[in-house]
């Protein structure tokens, strides 16, 4: 190498920053314990001070992305509730829609139908008879809906439906007014009749599957129309003073010894037997189904001879007579005095308060 080359080679590395002298460890101690802050029990606070508002630079931020979060959950949360009710308002009011998903959301939250009186009408409600009504139309009846005579049929039901629910509101005014109500016992022994006759016993799997199988229907939503049924029987049979006087007259002319078919004809309802002694004409067992579960269960207790006392039938007051027994046949009378029509009690009610729907049903044809 030249001297020209060595020359400018020191003359770089001059100009490379040599590194400081590091102080020996005692000197940095020293120091260090110099800096350290005076803490007496009068500067204690001060300090403490200092050192919370050095953490919070730190803290207030997260403080401040936890509140953001919260906002925009909560608007967002919001936001969605409010799409849904949209949403279900429209398909409820304007689209009038009967999928399966609307009805679940009517079963948890009470959209209303229409108002009678001081009373709300479920939604549910009518969705409950619109949709068993048609699964059985199309399942048991071949009904084609999406025909035009399907149509008319459906909308002809929409608005018997309506006004089916509206009289059930009403129902409930009267029941609540004249002290009318239906246990939840009176709606399990009305099943257990019902079974029995149909010789399903205790078999409640096969009952729910001819309930599915004809109506769409569960356990507890024959419960449903069966305790809403009941509950309008229970009512007629307290407003109806006059028939429960009947039925009584003809049971205490029974009881002094008159004869059965001539209060048969002289009380009786029923335009088929009366004339007959009131007979039914027909032999009588477990399985009979032309006669109401109450009166098969009846005439099964009573003896040849034997007359029974006065048995609600729901729609009816009957008094029955046992004639004659053989070989699990029954040859039986009785007599039947219709209740008058709920209708009899609800128009009064309905032409005094107003009725007010949320719905605007097709014009009937």
């Amino acid at each position: 190498m030249n001297k020209t080359m060595k020359h400018r080679a020191k003359k770089l590395i001059s100009k490379i920053p040599r590194p400081k002298k590091t102080k020996d460890v005692a000197a940095r101690f020293d120091q260090a314990v110099q800096d350290l802050p005076n803490i007496t029990n009068e500067t204690v606070a001060a300090h403490r001070e200092e050192i919370l508002s050095t953490a919070r630079k730190y803290i207030y931020p997260l403080r401040l992305s936890k509140h953001r979060i919260v906002v925009v959950s909560t608007s967002l949360f919001t936001a969605v509730v409010v799409l849904f009710f949209i949403y279900c308002g429209l398909a409820l009011y304007r689209f009038q829609s009967m999928s399966g998903f609307i009805y679940g959301v009517t079963q948890v939250i009470p959209f209303p139908i229409a108002k009678a009186g001081p009373s709300f009408v479920s939604y549910q409600d009518y969705l409950f008879q619109l949709r068993h009504y048609v699964h059985y139309y199309e399942t048991q009846q071949n009904v084609d809906f999406s025909s035009k005579t399907g149509k008319q049929q459906l909308n002809n039901f929409k608005h018997q439906a309506l006004q089916d629910v509206i009289n059930v509101a009403f129902v409930k005014q009267l029941a609540s007014k004249n002290h009318a109500s239906v246990s939840s016992q009176q709606i399990n022994n009305e099943i257990q009749l019902i079974k029995n006759q149909d010789g399903l016993g205790n078999n409640e799997k096969e009952f729910e599957s001819v309930l599915n199988q004809f109506w769409g229907w569960s356990i507890n939503d024959f419960k449903q129309e069966l305790g809403q049924q009941l509950l309008s029987q229970d009512v007629v049979s307290k407003l109806d003073t006059a028939t429960h006087a009947r039925a009584q007259a003809a049971l205490s002319a029974l009881l002094k010894g008159a004869d059965f078919g001539a209060i048969a004809a002289q009380y009786s309802d029923d335009a088929t037997t009366k004339n007959n002694s009131g007979q039914f004409g027909f032999p009588i067992d477990q399985t009979t189904r032309n006669l109401s579960p109450q009166t098969v269960n009846t005439l099964l207790t009573l003896q040849p001879g034997q007359i029974s006392g006065i048995i609600n039938l729901g729609n009816a007051l009957e008094i029955d007579k046992v004639i004659s027994s053989s070989g699990g046949k029954i040859e039986a009378a009785h007599i039947l005095l219709n209740f008058k029509s709920v209708n009899t009690y609800l128009a009064p009610l309905q032409s005094k308060e107003k009725i007010h729907n949320f719905v605007k049903l097709p014009e009937l044809n």
